[in-house]
């Protein structure tokens, strides 16, 4: 069985990702409204009906906005903790409301999201995993520094949705005030371009087929710059920029095995192939 992923939206205008398998589907934030994840979703040929949950990362308002519309509309329990609900002023059905803690996994379906904590000015902040019968995909966007728990999970993903928010010659040159710069770039913000492809580089696992660079600044960023940064070192995984104005396609993950060929001179000649499972 594979999963499949998209991107609804990726941005400070909203951050929405969706993840599933053939029966069953959650959301990681839902910071762009009802409306607008409908139509995105319908584009796509997803069926808001195999969605069974949105997970909270964290309160600011572009990973929130939606959810009180959507999670009233299609009765989705909303996954998010304590401090988050609190600051976040969420007013949702109690009954939606389900807590989670840092490394529990909540089971649904064959999906298996587990959440670990990260580095952001937020009150209780969470980045997330979602793992299929040995299929993993992560969901790591604001994040201010590369810890221990990020590179553990992300060495496991298959794929992987990872910030790449700002790049550092454009935010030193840019207008944005001098506390926000450092706010950005603090610990507590963003990873830059280059933290994430330092990552990528270091910790990616041999069998990771798909990375999603997400959350790019509108200011301190460039698509075709974090694109070309990456290509230059994908090593075979395919590289996809989010976009804060539109969906990804859909992108299915499956096994990656190891094939092979005789050459007429005795030699094997090993290739890596993604098998799909759905």
């Amino acid at each position: 069985m594979s999963l499949f992923i998209a991107s609804l939206n990726s941005g400070s205008n909203g951050n929405c990702y969706y993840v599933g398998n053939e029966h069953e589907a959650v959301l990681i934030d839902a910071g762009i409204s009802c409306r607008e994840t409908e139509r995105r979703m319908l584009r796509l040929g997803l069926s808001m009906k195999k969605v069974k949950a949105i997970f909270v990362s964290h309160e600011h308002s572009d990973h929130i906005n939606g959810i009180p519309v959507i999670a009233k509309k299609y009765r989705l329990p909303v996954y998010i903790t304590p401090p988050t609900l609190r600051r976040g002023g969420l007013m949702l059905d109690q009954e939606l409301v389900i807590s989670f803690g840092a490394f529990e996994t909540v089971v649904i379906g064959d999906l298996h999201i587990s959440a670990f904590p990260k580095q952001h000015d937020a009150s209780n902040p969470h980045s997330f995993s979602i793992t299929c019968r040995g299929i993993k995909v992560g969901v790591f966007t604001d994040i201010g520094v590369v810890c221990e728990n990020l590179i553990s999970h992300f060495s496991q993903c298959h794929a992987a949705f990872l910030e790449a928010n700002y790049d550092d010659e454009m935010l030193d040159k840019g207008g944005y005030p001098y506390h926000l710069k450092r706010r950005i770039r603090g610990g507590q913000g963003h990873l830059s371009n280059k933290q994430a492809l330092e990552l990528f580089m270091a910790h990616k696992p041999s069998f990771m087929t798909h990375l999603l660079l997400s959350h790019l600044s509108k200011n301190n960023n460039d698509p075709q710059l974090v694109q070309q940064l990456f290509d230059e070192c994908a090593g075979g995984v395919n590289i996809i920029v989010a976009s804060r104005y539109a969906e990804s396609e859909v992108y299915y993950i499956g096994q990656r095995v190891e094939s092979y060929a005789i050459q007429q001179n005795g030699s094997v000649d090993f290739k890596a192939q993604q098998i799909s499972l759905f």
